[in-house]
């Protein structure tokens, strides 16, 4: 059917807001919003079904059609939502500045309903949620969402209501607020047993997944992504599949089974389409290089507080703060050495006292390589067998021969907005 109407340009920039201009309209103007409807939902079909280069021709038409001067009364809800697609394809396919683009059309119509407050219902404040997310400025997206539930609850909308429940628990796990992520996504499993919302239920199951896998509990995030897989494909939705494959291999790879976790990251490699799934690519890509690199003896992820030691496996720090900063300035300053005056100053804050910091520092270094020394694993903690952490007549220091890397924490520089807005997050 999409032979049917003209072509567009993937890389055409988005119309402004209701057009400038005029310009011919496919139909007569009183089926444009009917027309309009069917190219949403037949947008909607192809964005299930993985397709989404023909998602976005059918959207980007059905918006043009939405916004056409001729329409005296506009479907602000369908085009927030078709836009909403948008915004996701864009995203998906690293294309920021587009993105930036449909996020100036929402903030448009926002301004528009925001000057009559029977207007700012629950949908309202979900999209303005959405926006500020674009925006980085995630606690006033936060409030929104908030807000959002709130509105729902008062006007019983359910589907917004859901939908509002995710995002907030998907903002509370970019966050690192795991606890308050997951009694968001208990709050939405009740709500879904209620009404037949299958993906809001898939993509639900992908959030608590990965909450458990930041949280160590392995066991429960499979079970989450199973039950992710299951549903997604009861619903014959595929645009989600590479990300299921991606976060079961990242568990095996946090667990040390790294030829497991390599079977996964290949799977769903070979199940995307590089060229429209560029920011899933390029997550894939980051995870198998890092597993691959074999040559590496050290993984550091301070943003997960965690490290990777190449014979040892995982090693998590959640709990020993300390421990973890006196790592990270040795590691981030190979070959220099830290004496005692100086350790008490950047770890503690502190000028030196022996009475207090002599012991407190031995004692921590001691901790410290008891956890990631190989040697110290094996009752050995001669300072010969050290293989990071080397004590000189100087202070402390890391080994410079030992070959370390600073693991990605999966964002994009100069895309971190973009990121956070994926594909699961419902329109």
């Amino acid at each position: 059917m999409s032979d049917c109407w003209p072509s567009l340009e993937p890389e055409a920039p988005a119309r402004a807001l209701f057009g400038e201009g005029e310009h011919e309209s496919l139909l007569d103007a009183n089926f444009g919003p009917d027309l309009a409807h069917s190219l949403y939902n037949l947008g909607k079909i192809h964005y299930d079904k993985s397709d989404i280069a023909s998602a976005e021709k059918y959207f980007t038409r059905a918006l043009e059609i939405l916004q056409q001067p001729s329409q005296a009364t506009p479907d602000y809800s369908c085009i927030l939502k078709t836009i909403g697609f948008l915004m996701r394809i864009s995203s998906e396919k690293l294309e920021t500045a587009r993105a930036m683009e449909y996020v100036g059309q929402v903030e448009k119509i926002l301004a528009v309903l925001a000057q009559d407050p029977s207007l700012m219902n629950a949908e309202y404040y979900y999209n303005l949620g959405v926006v500020l997310t674009y925006r980085e400025d995630y606690p006033k997206a936060q409030e929104n969402f908030l807000a959002a539930y709130q509105h729902a609850k008062t006007e019983n909308s359910t589907e917004i209501l859901a939908k509002s429940l995710l995002a907030v628990a998907n903002n509370y796990f970019y966050n690192q607020e795991f606890d308050k992520s997951l009694d968001s996504l208990k709050q939405l499993d009740v709500l879904l047993k209620k009404i037949n919302k299958s993906y809001l239920l898939g993509s639900m199951y992908l959030c608590a997944g990965r909450v458990y896998t930041e949280l160590g509990l392995y066991d429960q995030a499979m079970i989450s992504l199973r039950k992710a897989n299951k549903i997604l494909q009861e619903k014959k939705s595929w645009n989600l599949y590479g990300y299921l494959l991606l976060a079961r291999g990242t568990i095996y790879k946090l667990m040390g089974e790294f030829e497991h976790a390599l079977m996964f990251f290949y799977l769903a490699i070979d199940s995307t389409d590089p060229d429209t799934f560029k920011r899933l690519s390029k997550l894939i890509r980051i995870e198998i290089e890092e597993v691959n690199d074999s040559s590496v003896d050290l993984y550091l992820d301070r943003t997960n507080r965690r490290l990777r030691e190449k014979s040892l496996g995982v090693i998590d720090f959640k709990h020993r703060f300390i421990l973890l900063e006196i790592l990270f300035l040795l590691a981030k300053n190979v070959g220099q050495h830290f004496n005692k005056e100086s350790l008490a100053k950047a770890i503690w804050k502190d000028e030196y006292n022996p009475l207090i910091h002599d012991k407190l520092i031995y004692t921590s270094v001691s901790r410290l390589r008891k956890l990631i020394e190989p040697a110290a694993q094996n009752g050995d903690e001669a300072l010969g067998q050290c293989k990071y952490i080397i004590r000189s007549k100087d202070g402390y220091t890391f080994n410079p021969h030992a070959r370390i890397r600073f693991c990605n924490d999966n964002t994009f520089a100069g895309h971190s907005s973009v990121a956070k807005v994926d594909l699961g997050m419902p329109v």
